[in-house]
Protein backbone atom coordinates (compact mmCIF):
# COMPACT_ATOMS: atom_id res chain seq x y z
CA UNK A 1 0.00 0.00 0.00
CA UNK A 2 2.15 2.63 -1.32
CA UNK A 3 1.37 6.17 -1.19
CA UNK A 4 0.51 6.37 -4.93
CA UNK A 5 -2.03 2.93 -4.69
CA UNK A 6 -3.54 5.38 -1.91
CA UNK A 7 -4.03 8.22 -4.33
CA UNK A 8 -4.99 6.30 -6.68
CA UNK A 9 -7.79 4.86 -4.42
CA UNK A 10 -9.19 8.73 -3.45
CA UNK A 11 -8.85 9.73 -7.42
CA UNK A 12 -11.03 6.29 -7.82
CA UNK A 13 -13.19 7.42 -5.15
CA UNK A 14 -14.73 10.68 -6.98
CA UNK A 15 -14.94 9.31 -10.22
CA UNK A 16 -17.07 6.43 -11.20
CA UNK A 17 -16.15 3.36 -13.00
CA UNK A 18 -17.09 5.18 -16.29
CA UNK A 19 -14.59 8.22 -15.71
CA UNK A 20 -17.93 10.50 -15.08
CA UNK A 21 -17.62 12.96 -12.21
CA UNK A 22 -19.34 11.90 -8.92
CA UNK A 23 -22.51 12.45 -8.59
CA UNK A 24 -22.49 14.24 -5.62
CA UNK A 25 -20.71 16.93 -7.44
CA UNK A 26 -22.47 16.77 -10.99
CA UNK A 27 -26.30 15.48 -11.81
CA UNK A 28 -26.34 16.24 -15.08
CA UNK A 29 -30.49 15.34 -14.94
CA UNK A 30 -33.29 13.27 -13.91
CA UNK A 31 -32.69 10.60 -15.99
CA UNK A 32 -29.15 10.41 -15.03
CA UNK A 33 -27.62 7.50 -13.57
CA UNK A 34 -25.45 9.24 -11.05
CA UNK A 35 -28.71 11.01 -9.75
CA UNK A 36 -30.01 7.34 -8.66
CA UNK A 37 -26.60 6.32 -7.04
CA UNK A 38 -27.06 9.52 -5.48
CA UNK A 39 -30.51 8.72 -3.87
CA UNK A 40 -28.73 5.12 -3.18
CA UNK A 41 -26.13 6.74 -1.08
CA UNK A 42 -28.13 8.58 0.87
CA UNK A 43 -26.38 11.92 -1.06
CA UNK A 44 -30.11 12.62 -2.21
CA UNK A 45 -33.48 12.69 -1.39
CA UNK A 46 -35.99 10.26 -2.78
CA UNK A 47 -38.05 12.34 -5.04
CA UNK A 48 -41.52 12.59 -4.25
CA UNK A 49 -43.12 11.57 -7.60
CA UNK A 50 -41.14 9.05 -10.37
CA UNK A 51 -42.12 7.55 -12.72
CA UNK A 52 -39.41 5.18 -14.78
CA UNK A 53 -41.36 5.36 -17.90
CA UNK A 54 -41.13 8.99 -18.18
CA UNK A 55 -38.84 10.08 -15.99
CA UNK A 56 -36.01 7.76 -17.63
CA UNK A 57 -37.41 6.10 -20.80
CA UNK A 58 -38.56 9.70 -22.07
CA UNK A 59 -35.58 11.38 -21.52
CA UNK A 60 -33.38 9.16 -22.96
CA UNK A 61 -36.16 9.69 -26.30
CA UNK A 62 -35.04 13.43 -25.76
CA UNK A 63 -31.61 13.01 -25.86
CA UNK A 64 -31.93 10.52 -29.24
CA UNK A 65 -33.76 13.77 -30.48
CA UNK A 66 -31.57 16.41 -29.60
CA UNK A 67 -28.64 14.27 -31.02
CA UNK A 68 -26.90 13.83 -27.61
CA UNK A 69 -26.73 10.49 -27.41
CA UNK A 70 -25.78 7.98 -29.78
CA UNK A 71 -28.00 6.07 -32.18
CA UNK A 72 -27.93 2.58 -31.28
CA UNK A 73 -30.68 0.57 -29.96
CA UNK A 74 -32.43 0.37 -26.82
CA UNK A 75 -34.11 -2.39 -27.35
CA UNK A 76 -32.43 -6.24 -29.78
CA UNK A 77 -34.62 -8.77 -30.20
CA UNK A 78 -33.83 -12.18 -32.13
CA UNK A 79 -34.43 -15.93 -32.44
CA UNK A 80 -33.38 -18.61 -33.78
CA UNK A 81 -35.10 -18.19 -37.20
CA UNK A 82 -32.71 -14.56 -37.72
CA UNK A 83 -35.80 -12.75 -37.13
CA UNK A 84 -35.04 -8.89 -35.48
CA UNK A 85 -36.77 -6.61 -33.81
CA UNK A 86 -34.64 -3.29 -32.92
CA UNK A 87 -35.91 -0.27 -31.36
CA UNK A 88 -34.31 3.33 -30.03
CA UNK A 89 -35.77 5.10 -27.36
CA UNK A 90 -37.73 6.83 -29.44
CA UNK A 91 -39.46 3.90 -30.76
CA UNK A 92 -39.78 2.68 -27.79
CA UNK A 93 -41.21 5.39 -26.08
CA UNK A 94 -43.93 5.52 -29.04
CA UNK A 95 -44.58 2.30 -28.71
CA UNK A 96 -45.49 1.50 -25.56
CA UNK A 97 -47.32 5.21 -25.76
CA UNK A 98 -49.73 2.89 -28.53
CA UNK A 99 -49.74 0.35 -25.76
CA UNK A 100 -50.67 2.67 -22.92
CA UNK A 101 -53.96 3.79 -25.14
CA UNK A 102 -55.12 -0.07 -25.67
CA UNK A 103 -54.86 -0.84 -22.05
CA UNK A 104 -56.99 2.56 -21.24
CA UNK A 105 -59.10 2.30 -23.98
CA UNK A 106 -60.17 -1.59 -25.51
CA UNK A 107 -59.52 -2.76 -22.50
CA UNK A 108 -61.03 -0.69 -20.15
CA UNK A 109 -58.20 -0.73 -17.55
CA UNK A 110 -58.07 1.90 -15.42
CA UNK A 111 -55.11 3.70 -12.69
CA UNK A 112 -54.89 1.17 -9.65
CA UNK A 113 -56.39 -2.31 -11.58
CA UNK A 114 -54.13 -5.16 -11.38
CA UNK A 115 -53.42 -6.82 -14.89
CA UNK A 116 -51.55 -10.46 -15.02
CA UNK A 117 -49.02 -10.29 -17.76
CA UNK A 118 -47.55 -14.26 -19.15
CA UNK A 119 -45.80 -13.58 -22.06
CA UNK A 120 -42.33 -15.62 -23.30
CA UNK A 121 -39.40 -13.51 -24.21
CA UNK A 122 -41.00 -11.53 -26.93
CA UNK A 123 -41.41 -7.37 -27.66
CA UNK A 124 -44.72 -6.67 -26.31
CA UNK A 125 -43.70 -7.63 -22.76
CA UNK A 126 -41.58 -4.39 -22.63
CA UNK A 127 -44.29 -2.40 -24.56
CA UNK A 128 -46.89 -4.00 -22.27
CA UNK A 129 -44.22 -2.98 -18.41
CA UNK A 130 -43.87 -0.10 -19.96
CA UNK A 131 -47.46 0.61 -20.52
CA UNK A 132 -48.57 -0.08 -17.38
CA UNK A 133 -46.09 2.35 -15.83
CA UNK A 134 -47.97 5.13 -17.87
CA UNK A 135 -51.17 4.51 -16.73
CA UNK A 136 -50.40 3.57 -13.59
CA UNK A 137 -51.77 -0.06 -13.84
CA UNK A 138 -50.07 -2.79 -11.41
CA UNK A 139 -48.89 -5.21 -13.15
CA UNK A 140 -48.30 -8.61 -12.18
CA UNK A 141 -45.14 -10.97 -14.58
CA UNK A 142 -45.89 -14.64 -14.37
CA UNK A 143 -43.69 -17.26 -16.76
CA UNK A 144 -45.54 -18.74 -19.37
CA UNK A 145 -44.63 -22.21 -17.37
CA UNK A 146 -47.72 -21.62 -15.44
CA UNK A 147 -50.40 -24.41 -15.63
CA UNK A 148 -54.21 -23.80 -14.97
CA UNK A 149 -54.36 -24.09 -11.58
CA UNK A 150 -51.60 -21.22 -11.09
CA UNK A 151 -53.05 -18.89 -12.87
CA UNK A 152 -56.28 -19.36 -11.24
CA UNK A 153 -54.38 -18.94 -7.75
CA UNK A 154 -52.58 -15.89 -9.35
CA UNK A 155 -56.04 -14.35 -10.49
CA UNK A 156 -58.04 -14.96 -7.63
CA UNK A 157 -55.35 -13.94 -4.87
CA UNK A 158 -54.35 -10.85 -6.55
CA UNK A 159 -58.39 -10.23 -7.74
CA UNK A 160 -56.73 -9.27 -11.57
CA UNK A 161 -59.32 -7.44 -13.41
CA UNK A 162 -56.77 -8.42 -16.91
CA UNK A 163 -54.49 -11.20 -18.03
CA UNK A 164 -52.58 -10.84 -21.03
CA UNK A 165 -51.13 -14.14 -22.95
CA UNK A 166 -49.61 -15.34 -25.58
CA UNK A 167 -51.72 -18.03 -27.42
CA UNK A 168 -49.51 -21.09 -25.82
CA UNK A 169 -51.61 -19.75 -22.39
CA UNK A 170 -55.21 -19.50 -24.05
CA UNK A 171 -56.92 -22.55 -23.39
CA UNK A 172 -55.42 -23.06 -19.49
CA UNK A 173 -57.03 -19.58 -18.75
CA UNK A 174 -60.39 -20.13 -20.51
CA UNK A 175 -60.39 -23.62 -18.31
CA UNK A 176 -60.75 -21.50 -15.50
CA UNK A 177 -62.15 -18.58 -16.10
CA UNK A 178 -65.54 -18.94 -14.40
CA UNK A 179 -63.57 -18.72 -11.39
CA UNK A 180 -62.00 -15.43 -11.80
CA UNK A 181 -64.92 -13.28 -10.83
CA UNK A 182 -62.57 -10.01 -10.94
CA UNK A 183 -61.55 -11.16 -14.37
CA UNK A 184 -62.51 -8.71 -17.03
CA UNK A 185 -59.95 -7.78 -19.44
CA UNK A 186 -58.78 -11.05 -21.55
CA UNK A 187 -55.89 -9.85 -23.82
CA UNK A 188 -54.30 -12.12 -26.22
CA UNK A 189 -50.32 -11.49 -27.98
CA UNK A 190 -50.59 -13.31 -31.53
CA UNK A 191 -51.20 -13.17 -35.31
CA UNK A 192 -54.49 -14.87 -35.30
CA UNK A 193 -57.35 -14.20 -32.57
CA UNK A 194 -59.29 -16.08 -30.54
CA UNK A 195 -62.65 -16.13 -29.40
CA UNK A 196 -63.45 -14.19 -26.47
CA UNK A 197 -60.61 -12.40 -26.79
CA UNK A 198 -59.04 -9.03 -27.66
CA UNK A 199 -56.29 -8.97 -29.88
CA UNK A 200 -53.37 -6.76 -28.73
CA UNK A 201 -51.39 -6.54 -32.40
CA UNK A 202 -54.58 -5.23 -34.16
CA UNK A 203 -55.45 -2.79 -31.26
CA UNK A 204 -51.78 -1.59 -31.21
CA UNK A 205 -51.63 -0.63 -34.84
CA UNK A 206 -54.93 1.52 -34.75
CA UNK A 207 -53.98 2.99 -31.26
CA UNK A 208 -52.66 6.77 -31.10
CA UNK A 209 -48.90 7.53 -30.53
CA UNK A 210 -50.38 10.42 -27.89
CA UNK A 211 -50.81 9.40 -24.32
CA UNK A 212 -50.24 11.77 -21.17
CA UNK A 213 -48.50 9.43 -18.78
CA UNK A 214 -49.51 9.75 -15.40
CA UNK A 215 -47.59 11.56 -12.34
CA UNK A 216 -46.90 8.61 -9.61
CA UNK A 217 -45.78 9.58 -6.26
CA UNK A 218 -42.57 7.20 -5.57
CA UNK A 219 -44.23 5.21 -2.93
CA UNK A 220 -47.20 3.97 -5.40
CA UNK A 221 -47.27 0.56 -5.75
CA UNK A 222 -46.43 -0.18 -9.38
CA UNK A 223 -46.31 -3.95 -9.49
CA UNK A 224 -46.83 -7.19 -7.66
CA UNK A 225 -44.52 -10.32 -8.07
CA UNK A 226 -45.36 -13.58 -7.01
CA UNK A 227 -42.26 -15.63 -4.97
CA UNK A 228 -41.50 -18.77 -6.49
CA UNK A 229 -43.28 -21.54 -4.02
CA UNK A 230 -40.39 -23.11 -3.14
CA UNK A 231 -41.59 -23.35 0.45
CA UNK A 232 -45.38 -23.41 0.12
CA UNK A 233 -48.20 -20.66 -1.19
CA UNK A 234 -46.72 -18.13 -3.47
CA UNK A 235 -46.85 -14.82 -1.56
CA UNK A 236 -47.55 -11.99 -3.26
CA UNK A 237 -44.48 -9.26 -3.10
CA UNK A 238 -45.62 -5.27 -3.76
CA UNK A 239 -42.83 -2.73 -5.10
CA UNK A 240 -43.51 0.89 -5.41
CA UNK A 241 -42.10 3.37 -8.24
CA UNK A 242 -39.17 4.13 -6.57
CA UNK A 243 -37.99 0.50 -5.53
CA UNK A 244 -36.88 -0.67 -8.79
CA UNK A 245 -36.56 1.88 -10.70
CA UNK A 246 -34.35 3.45 -8.82
CA UNK A 247 -33.02 1.21 -6.23
CA UNK A 248 -31.52 -0.93 -9.04
CA UNK A 249 -28.49 1.29 -9.93
CA UNK A 250 -25.26 1.70 -7.97
CA UNK A 251 -23.52 -1.79 -7.53
CA UNK A 252 -26.82 -3.39 -8.93
CA UNK A 253 -26.03 -1.89 -12.35
CA UNK A 254 -23.25 -0.12 -12.88
CA UNK A 255 -20.74 -1.11 -10.82
CA UNK A 256 -22.16 -4.85 -10.69
CA UNK A 257 -23.30 -5.47 -14.26
CA UNK A 258 -20.69 -3.01 -15.72
CA UNK A 259 -23.21 -1.01 -17.76
CA UNK A 260 -22.99 2.47 -19.53
CA UNK A 261 -25.07 3.83 -22.56
CA UNK A 262 -22.70 2.03 -25.01
CA UNK A 263 -23.33 -1.56 -23.43
CA UNK A 264 -24.91 -4.13 -24.93
CA UNK A 265 -26.23 -6.52 -22.10
CA UNK A 266 -27.62 -10.26 -22.30
CA UNK A 267 -29.66 -11.89 -19.49
CA UNK A 268 -31.15 -14.84 -20.05
CA UNK A 269 -33.74 -14.74 -17.67
CA UNK A 270 -38.28 -15.80 -18.06
CA UNK A 271 -40.15 -13.04 -17.81
CA UNK A 272 -41.77 -13.64 -15.46
CA UNK A 273 -38.79 -13.43 -13.01
CA UNK A 274 -37.22 -10.19 -11.32
CA UNK A 275 -34.26 -10.97 -12.32
CA UNK A 276 -35.80 -9.26 -15.89
CA UNK A 277 -37.37 -6.36 -14.39
CA UNK A 278 -33.63 -5.61 -12.84
CA UNK A 279 -31.38 -7.12 -15.58
CA UNK A 280 -33.80 -6.29 -18.73
CA UNK A 281 -35.32 -2.94 -18.46
CA UNK A 282 -34.59 -0.97 -15.17
CA UNK A 283 -31.01 -1.77 -14.70
CA UNK A 284 -29.37 -1.12 -18.51
CA UNK A 285 -32.51 1.73 -19.75
CA UNK A 286 -31.41 3.93 -16.37
CA UNK A 287 -27.82 3.58 -17.58
CA UNK A 288 -29.01 4.21 -21.40
CA UNK A 289 -27.80 0.24 -22.40
CA UNK A 290 -29.39 -1.53 -25.21
CA UNK A 291 -31.19 -4.85 -24.00
CA UNK A 292 -30.35 -7.47 -25.98
CA UNK A 293 -33.13 -10.33 -25.45
CA UNK A 294 -33.06 -14.02 -27.19
CA UNK A 295 -36.34 -15.84 -27.91
CA UNK A 296 -34.93 -18.68 -26.44
CA UNK A 297 -38.60 -21.39 -26.13
CA UNK A 298 -35.88 -23.68 -25.01
CA UNK A 299 -32.94 -23.65 -22.63
CA UNK A 300 -29.86 -24.88 -25.25
CA UNK A 301 -26.44 -24.50 -24.01
CA UNK A 302 -25.31 -24.44 -27.79
CA UNK A 303 -27.40 -21.75 -28.49
CA UNK A 304 -25.93 -19.24 -25.60
CA UNK A 305 -22.92 -20.43 -26.56
CA UNK A 306 -23.55 -19.42 -30.54
CA UNK A 307 -25.44 -16.26 -29.65
CA UNK A 308 -22.33 -14.46 -27.62
CA UNK A 309 -20.29 -15.62 -30.60
CA UNK A 310 -22.78 -14.13 -33.47
CA UNK A 311 -24.08 -10.75 -31.62
CA UNK A 312 -22.02 -7.74 -29.91
CA UNK A 313 -22.94 -8.59 -26.59
CA UNK A 314 -20.75 -6.99 -23.61
CA UNK A 315 -21.73 -8.37 -20.78
CA UNK A 316 -24.08 -11.34 -19.92
CA UNK A 317 -25.93 -12.31 -17.25
CA UNK A 318 -27.67 -16.40 -16.68
CA UNK A 319 -28.37 -18.24 -14.07
CA UNK A 320 -25.57 -21.07 -11.77
CA UNK A 321 -27.24 -23.62 -13.97
CA UNK A 322 -26.63 -22.70 -17.27
CA UNK A 323 -23.00 -21.56 -16.21
CA UNK A 324 -22.51 -25.14 -15.55
CA UNK A 325 -24.13 -26.56 -18.79
CA UNK A 326 -21.67 -24.82 -20.79
CA UNK A 327 -18.53 -25.05 -19.27
CA UNK A 328 -19.76 -29.08 -20.05
CA UNK A 329 -19.80 -28.34 -23.66
CA UNK A 330 -16.07 -26.55 -23.45
CA UNK A 331 -16.78 -22.61 -24.61
CA UNK A 332 -13.04 -22.85 -25.10
CA UNK A 333 -13.61 -23.30 -28.89
CA UNK A 334 -16.15 -20.59 -29.11
CA UNK A 335 -14.61 -16.91 -29.92
CA UNK A 336 -17.12 -14.41 -28.23
CA UNK A 337 -16.93 -11.49 -30.35
CA UNK A 338 -17.47 -8.65 -27.71
CA UNK A 339 -18.25 -10.08 -24.52
CA UNK A 340 -15.93 -8.66 -21.43
CA UNK A 341 -18.35 -9.17 -18.36
CA UNK A 342 -20.31 -12.03 -16.72
CA UNK A 343 -22.81 -11.94 -13.91
CA UNK A 344 -25.24 -14.42 -12.39
CA UNK A 345 -27.31 -14.69 -9.49
CA UNK A 346 -30.59 -16.23 -8.19
CA UNK A 347 -28.68 -19.03 -6.83
CA UNK A 348 -24.96 -20.08 -5.40
CA UNK A 349 -22.32 -20.11 -8.31
CA UNK A 350 -20.33 -23.56 -7.38
CA UNK A 351 -16.36 -22.73 -7.18
CA UNK A 352 -15.50 -25.23 -9.48
CA UNK A 353 -17.70 -23.91 -12.19
CA UNK A 354 -16.71 -20.10 -11.57
CA UNK A 355 -12.78 -21.68 -12.37
CA UNK A 356 -13.92 -23.87 -15.25
CA UNK A 357 -15.49 -20.85 -16.84
CA UNK A 358 -12.26 -18.46 -15.97
CA UNK A 359 -10.40 -21.14 -17.31
CA UNK A 360 -12.17 -21.33 -20.42
CA UNK A 361 -13.18 -18.03 -21.69
CA UNK A 362 -10.56 -16.28 -19.52
CA UNK A 363 -13.78 -13.79 -18.00
CA UNK A 364 -14.97 -14.16 -14.34
CA UNK A 365 -18.06 -14.51 -12.98
CA UNK A 366 -19.59 -11.66 -11.19
CA UNK A 367 -22.00 -13.32 -8.64
CA UNK A 368 -24.66 -11.30 -7.23
CA UNK A 369 -27.36 -12.16 -4.82
CA UNK A 370 -30.87 -10.49 -3.76
CA UNK A 371 -34.55 -11.50 -3.71
CA UNK A 372 -37.85 -10.56 -4.82
CA UNK A 373 -38.17 -8.53 -1.95
CA UNK A 374 -35.26 -6.25 -2.52
CA UNK A 375 -33.06 -5.21 -4.89
CA UNK A 376 -29.26 -6.72 -5.13
CA UNK A 377 -28.34 -7.08 -1.13
CA UNK A 378 -25.16 -8.02 -1.84
CA UNK A 379 -22.58 -8.17 -5.12
CA UNK A 380 -18.93 -8.40 -6.35
CA UNK A 381 -18.35 -5.49 -8.15
CA UNK A 382 -15.83 -4.21 -10.62
CA UNK A 383 -13.08 -2.97 -8.54
CA UNK A 384 -13.52 -5.68 -6.14
CA UNK A 385 -10.87 -8.82 -5.38
CA UNK A 386 -13.56 -11.73 -6.23
CA UNK A 387 -13.46 -14.20 -3.70
CA UNK A 388 -14.92 -17.39 -5.59
CA UNK A 389 -17.81 -18.88 -4.33
CA UNK A 390 -18.67 -15.47 -2.09
CA UNK A 391 -21.93 -13.22 -2.55
CA UNK A 392 -19.24 -10.72 -2.49
CA UNK A 393 -20.36 -7.05 0.05
CA UNK A 394 -23.50 -5.40 0.85
CA UNK A 395 -24.89 -3.16 -1.94
CA UNK A 396 -25.92 -0.11 -1.06
CA UNK A 397 -28.40 1.54 -0.11
CA UNK A 398 -28.33 -1.74 2.52
CA UNK A 399 -26.75 -2.08 5.73
CA UNK A 400 -26.45 -5.80 5.52
CA UNK A 401 -25.24 -7.91 8.66
CA UNK A 402 -25.38 -11.21 10.00
CA UNK A 403 -27.63 -11.82 12.99
CA UNK A 404 -28.73 -14.53 15.48
CA UNK A 405 -32.11 -15.39 16.17
CA UNK A 406 -32.56 -12.24 19.22
CA UNK A 407 -31.43 -10.09 15.93
CA UNK A 408 -28.03 -9.39 17.31
CA UNK A 409 -24.90 -9.02 15.09
CA UNK A 410 -22.75 -11.72 14.94
CA UNK A 411 -18.88 -11.48 14.65
CA UNK A 412 -17.38 -12.81 11.16
CA UNK A 413 -17.44 -16.42 11.44
CA UNK A 414 -20.31 -16.99 12.42
CA UNK A 415 -23.03 -18.25 10.94
CA UNK A 416 -26.72 -16.31 11.21
CA UNK A 417 -29.39 -15.57 9.46
CA UNK A 418 -28.87 -12.87 6.58
CA UNK A 419 -30.51 -9.43 7.47
CA UNK A 420 -31.00 -5.97 6.67
CA UNK A 421 -31.30 -2.94 9.02
CA UNK A 422 -34.75 -1.24 8.97
CA UNK A 423 -34.72 0.77 11.79
CA UNK A 424 -34.55 3.31 12.64
CA UNK A 425 -35.55 3.94 8.58
CA UNK A 426 -36.73 1.26 6.27
CA UNK A 427 -34.63 1.43 3.25
CA UNK A 428 -36.81 2.95 -0.26
CA UNK A 429 -35.85 0.18 -2.37
CA UNK A 430 -37.06 -2.53 0.41
CA UNK A 431 -40.61 -4.33 -0.72
CA UNK A 432 -43.85 -2.40 0.66
CA UNK A 433 -45.37 -5.80 1.78
CA UNK A 434 -46.79 -8.99 1.43
CA UNK A 435 -50.70 -8.47 -0.11
CA UNK A 436 -53.08 -9.08 2.03
CA UNK A 437 -50.56 -10.88 4.27
CA UNK A 438 -49.89 -9.21 7.40
CA UNK A 439 -48.41 -12.07 9.53
CA UNK A 440 -46.12 -12.85 7.00
CA UNK A 441 -44.97 -9.30 7.05
CA UNK A 442 -44.33 -9.06 10.59
CA UNK A 443 -42.36 -12.23 10.55
CA UNK A 444 -39.87 -11.08 8.79
CA UNK A 445 -38.98 -8.53 11.19
CA UNK A 446 -36.75 -8.81 13.94
CA UNK A 447 -35.45 -6.51 15.82
CA UNK A 448 -33.71 -3.26 13.60
CA UNK A 449 -33.91 -5.64 10.72
CA UNK A 450 -35.53 -7.83 8.16
CA UNK A 451 -34.55 -11.07 7.95
CA UNK A 452 -34.18 -12.44 4.54
CA UNK A 453 -34.52 -16.56 5.32
CA UNK A 454 -30.84 -16.96 4.05
CA UNK A 455 -28.09 -18.24 6.21
CA UNK A 456 -24.60 -16.59 5.38
CA UNK A 457 -21.78 -16.21 7.59
CA UNK A 458 -19.54 -12.84 7.26
CA UNK A 459 -15.90 -12.62 7.10
CA UNK A 460 -13.30 -10.33 7.88
CA UNK A 461 -13.27 -8.02 5.13
CA UNK A 462 -17.07 -8.10 4.56
CA UNK A 463 -17.80 -10.66 2.40
CA UNK A 464 -20.59 -13.12 3.01
CA UNK A 465 -20.99 -16.80 2.04
CA UNK A 466 -24.10 -18.48 1.48
CA UNK A 467 -24.53 -20.96 3.85
CA UNK A 468 -28.32 -22.41 2.55
CA UNK A 469 -31.65 -21.53 3.37
CA UNK A 470 -33.17 -21.47 6.70
CA UNK A 471 -35.13 -24.44 6.17
CA UNK A 472 -32.46 -25.90 4.53
CA UNK A 473 -29.75 -26.55 7.29
CA UNK A 474 -29.15 -29.69 8.26
CA UNK A 475 -28.46 -30.92 12.21
CA UNK A 476 -26.19 -33.98 12.20
CA UNK A 477 -25.01 -35.08 15.61
CA UNK A 478 -24.63 -31.25 16.52
CA UNK A 479 -23.62 -30.02 13.59
CA UNK A 480 -25.06 -27.88 11.30
CA UNK A 481 -24.47 -28.17 7.87
CA UNK A 482 -25.48 -26.48 4.81
CA UNK A 483 -26.55 -28.26 1.70
CA UNK A 484 -25.29 -25.82 -0.56
CA UNK A 485 -21.04 -26.90 0.66
CA UNK A 486 -22.14 -30.31 -0.88
CA UNK A 487 -23.27 -29.70 -3.46
CA UNK A 488 -19.94 -27.73 -4.78
CA UNK A 489 -18.61 -30.40 -3.72
CA UNK A 490 -19.98 -33.01 -5.40
CA UNK A 491 -19.94 -31.04 -8.71
CA UNK A 492 -16.06 -31.13 -8.28
CA UNK A 493 -16.48 -34.96 -9.70
CA UNK A 494 -16.49 -35.37 -12.91
CA UNK A 495 -19.70 -38.52 -12.46
CA UNK A 496 -22.14 -35.34 -10.83
CA UNK A 497 -23.97 -33.44 -13.63
CA UNK A 498 -26.26 -32.23 -10.71
CA UNK A 499 -27.28 -32.85 -7.25
CA UNK A 500 -29.41 -31.84 -4.07
CA UNK A 501 -28.94 -32.51 -0.71
CA UNK A 502 -31.21 -32.33 2.13
CA UNK A 503 -31.57 -34.34 5.34
CA UNK A 504 -32.63 -38.22 6.11
CA UNK A 505 -34.00 -39.11 9.46
CA UNK A 506 -31.48 -41.41 11.00
CA UNK A 507 -31.75 -43.06 14.52
CA UNK A 508 -28.39 -42.48 15.58
CA UNK A 509 -27.45 -39.05 14.80
CA UNK A 510 -31.12 -37.69 14.14
CA UNK A 511 -31.00 -36.67 10.85
CA UNK A 512 -27.76 -37.15 8.11
CA UNK A 513 -27.33 -35.72 4.86
CA UNK A 514 -28.42 -37.07 1.93
CA UNK A 515 -27.44 -36.77 -1.95
CA UNK A 516 -29.81 -37.51 -4.67
CA UNK A 517 -27.53 -37.36 -8.00
CA UNK A 518 -28.29 -36.90 -11.34
CA UNK A 519 -25.22 -38.94 -13.30
CA UNK A 520 -23.33 -37.91 -15.82
CA UNK A 521 -23.69 -40.42 -19.46
CA UNK A 522 -20.19 -41.78 -19.05
CA UNK A 523 -20.67 -43.12 -15.56
CA UNK A 524 -24.37 -44.56 -15.87
CA UNK A 525 -22.83 -48.05 -16.22
CA UNK A 526 -20.41 -47.71 -13.53
CA UNK A 527 -21.34 -50.26 -10.57
CA UNK A 528 -23.79 -47.98 -8.03
CA UNK A 529 -22.17 -49.16 -4.65
CA UNK A 530 -18.49 -48.21 -6.28
CA UNK A 531 -19.41 -45.20 -7.18
CA UNK A 532 -21.00 -44.12 -3.92
CA UNK A 533 -18.20 -45.13 -2.54
CA UNK A 534 -15.81 -43.03 -4.71
CA UNK A 535 -17.88 -39.97 -4.08
CA UNK A 536 -18.29 -40.24 -0.67
CA UNK A 537 -14.53 -40.71 -0.30
CA UNK A 538 -14.42 -37.75 -2.72
CA UNK A 539 -16.33 -35.89 0.18
CA UNK A 540 -14.25 -36.67 2.83
CA UNK A 541 -11.46 -35.14 1.34
CA UNK A 542 -12.68 -32.21 -0.23
CA UNK A 543 -14.88 -31.12 2.55
CA UNK A 544 -15.20 -31.06 6.68
CA UNK A 545 -15.49 -35.29 6.62
CA UNK A 546 -18.88 -34.91 8.93
CA UNK A 547 -20.20 -33.06 5.85
CA UNK A 548 -20.06 -36.47 3.43
CA UNK A 549 -23.79 -37.69 2.28
CA UNK A 550 -24.00 -40.86 4.69
CA UNK A 551 -27.04 -41.38 1.62
CA UNK A 552 -26.70 -41.30 -2.07
CA UNK A 553 -29.54 -41.79 -4.45
CA UNK A 554 -29.13 -41.78 -8.23
CA UNK A 555 -32.00 -39.90 -9.81
CA UNK A 556 -33.15 -39.27 -13.81
CA UNK A 557 -34.37 -35.73 -12.66
CA UNK A 558 -34.90 -32.93 -9.73
CA UNK A 559 -38.18 -31.39 -8.17
CA UNK A 560 -37.84 -28.22 -9.33
CA UNK A 561 -39.74 -24.90 -9.27
CA UNK A 562 -41.00 -23.37 -12.86
CA UNK A 563 -37.75 -20.94 -11.95
CA UNK A 564 -35.78 -23.82 -12.11
CA UNK A 565 -34.62 -23.79 -8.69
CA UNK A 566 -34.42 -27.22 -7.23
CA UNK A 567 -37.24 -27.42 -4.62
CA UNK A 568 -34.95 -29.39 -1.46
CA UNK A 569 -38.32 -29.17 0.52
CA UNK A 570 -39.94 -31.22 -2.30
CA UNK A 571 -36.91 -34.34 -1.12
CA UNK A 572 -36.71 -34.02 2.15
CA UNK A 573 -40.45 -34.01 2.49
CA UNK A 574 -40.09 -37.67 0.99
CA UNK A 575 -37.32 -38.33 3.06
CA UNK A 576 -39.13 -37.65 6.30
CA UNK A 577 -42.52 -39.19 5.43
Amino acid sequence: ETWWLRLLIVLWASTDSLGVPSPSKEIRGFFDPSYYEAVNRGDQEVPEYFNFASDVVDKWMQEEKDGKRAHHPAFWWVNSQNKEVKWSFEELAFLSRKAANVLSGPCGLQRGDRVLIILPRIPEWWLLILACMRTGIIFIPGTPQLTAKDISYRIQASKAQGIVVAEQSVNAVDSIIAECKFLKTKLVVSDRGRAGWLKFNDLLQAASGDHDCIKSRSEELMLIYFTSGSTGLPKMVEHCHSSYGIGFTSSGSRHWMNLSSSTVFWNTSDPGWVKTAWSNLFGPWIHGSCVFVHHLPQFEPTVILNTLVKYPITTFCTAPTAFRMMVQHNATSYKFRSLKHCVTGGEPLNPEVFQQWKTQTGLDIYEGYGQTETVTICANVQGMKIKSGSMGRASPPYDVQVVDDEGNIQPPGKEGDVAIRTKPKRPFCLFLKYTDNPEKTAATERGDFYITGDRAVKDEEGYFWFVGRSDDIINSSGYRIGPFEVESALMEHPAVVESAVVSSPDPIRGEVVKAFIILSPAFLSHDPEALIQELQDHLKKSTAPYKYPRKIEFVKELPKTVAGKIQRSVLRKQEWS
